[in-house]
């Protein structure tokens, strides 16, 4: 059976936890493709609330495998103090993978990454300062430290002895920091290298074992579209590729075994840190979405910039990942406006129009957005179930960004816990 890939269609923070966690439901596997501890999808258990930041949506079903894939970024204390916080909480599953081949977080990386900021100043990117962009880039430097090494100590103090010869020049002579031992290191990191090992395996055998088998997975991604290294508003992006030829290249999956792509949709826009945003609000319509949506960053608890929703990056994101449908969600945060407004064209510095999106982030930090007025609603819709139910304006309002976007409709997310969803179709 092939996999179905769930990708964050604008800015990330789409509540692509919540949808993961849903499919899951059907799923036999859940692989995450890319990112590290950067980012975070929020899942909702009844009363319990699991902030995940490498641990894969799926883990609150035990029948279903977990798999931490080749392609992120693993730091190790954080991901074995997520596994203590979340067995506490007794929804912990044993049925976790780690691939040996996916990269390490190092100390120095998360180092370099606060340095590297300080040193861009006003130009700062504005990154979570987890390391991030470092490990990435030493991985393809290939230099990079990884699963199968942190299981190996003698390898291990190999490994970082080598990387410290470069890392240490950089500390001492450009940022005129203490450098870095292997030793200091080693503890750190080597005990938590025993305490995962059991999970660690070759998890490309294991996925392409799963989908001869017959079985149903999922592959889950961090972040979103536009912050995509090579499709997002660069250099205001992430080190890694969350969108499609992305999920395929860091899960193990081949493209001709995916059957569905879904792309997630927050009813309005948000983003985190810095960079072009053509619908932010910077007023008391901006606030008041912030509070609604409850809009502070998992990982970092940072304020998240929040605006309308934007079709024209909308139809760029279901271009580049070949959307085959979508999930509205967050779409009981509009309800109480009067009005709600969809972005479907920019008018660019030159006075023209276009319902293209710009490659080049300068000039969409320039545009003006052009936007469709449409009514809105002021009945909860949490406890609602079809479409049918819905608030004749709450419909209207997803069919016309549907519509926009050229892509239909699967899921119409309608609150905060995982039961509180209009399915239209199933994905999976």
């Amino acid at each position: 059976m092939p996999a179905a890939i769930v990708i964050g269609a604008q800015w990330g923070d789409e509540g692509k936890g919540k949808i993961t966690d849903h499919l899951a439901e059907r799923a036999h596997m859940v692989v995450r493709y890319q990112g590290g501890n950067n980012a975070g999808h929020t899942v909702m258990v009844g009363d319990t609330v699991l902030k995940l930041h490498q641990i894969p949506s799926g883990i609150t079903r035990p029948e279903v495998a977990v798999v931490l894939g080749h392609g992120m970024v693993i730091n190790p204390p954080a991901l074995i103090e997520e596994l203590d916080t979340v067995r506490s909480l007794g929804v912990m599953s044993d049925n976790i993978h780690i691939s040996s081949s996916a990269h390490l977080v190092m100390p120095y990386h998360i180092l370099l990454d606060g340095l590297e900021e300080e040193l861009r100043g006003a130009a700062a990117l504005g990154t979570t300062r987890r390391g991030i962009g470092p490990a990435y880039a030493d991985k393809y430097a290939r230099t990079g430290i990884r699963v199968q090494d942190l299981v190996d100590p003698a390898r291990f103090r190999e490994r970082v002895s080598q990387a410290l010869k470069r890392v240490n020049l950089e500390l001492t002579r450009v940022f005129d920091h203490d450098p870095m031992t292997v030793e200091s290191i080693a503890e750190q990191y080597l005990p938590t290298g025993e305490r995962l090992a059991r999970y660690v395996t070759d998890t490309d055998h294991l996925v392409q074992e799963a989908l001869d088998q017959g079985k149903r997975l999922v592959l889950e991604g961090a972040q979103a579209t536009m912050l995509d290294i090579d499709y997002g508003t660069y250099p205001y992006v992430t080190s890694s590729s969350p969108t499609a030829g992305g999920a395929c290249q860091g899960s193990g999956v081949s493209p001709m075994q995916v059957s569905h792509v879904l792309g997630i949709v927050k009813a309005y826009t948000s983003r985190v840190g810095a960079g072009p945003f053509p619908t932010e609000l910077l007023d008391a319509t901006g606030d008041w979405l912030v509070e609604q949506g409850h809009e502070y960053g998992t990982s970092t608890g940072r304020r998240r910039r929040c605006g309308w929703i934007d079709t024209v990056a909308l139809r760029y994101a279901a271009r580049v990942n070949g959307f085959s449908g979508l999930a509205i969600t967050r779409l009981d945060v509009l309800t109480g406006l009067d009005q709600v407004l969809i972005c479907s064209a920019y008018r660019l510095p030159d006075g023209s129009l276009t319902r293209d999106y710009p490659a080049d982030a300068d000039v969409l930090a320039h545009v003006e957005p052009i936007y469709i007025s449409m009514p809105g609603w002021s009945e909860p819709i949490s406890h609602l179930r079809s479409v049918q139910d819905l608030p004749e304006a709450a419909w209207a309002y997803c069919q016309r960004v549907s519509e926009l976007i050229n892509t239909p409709i699967d899921l119409i997310s309608v609150g905060a816990e995982r039961d509180e969803l209009v399915v239209i179709k199933w994905p999976l």
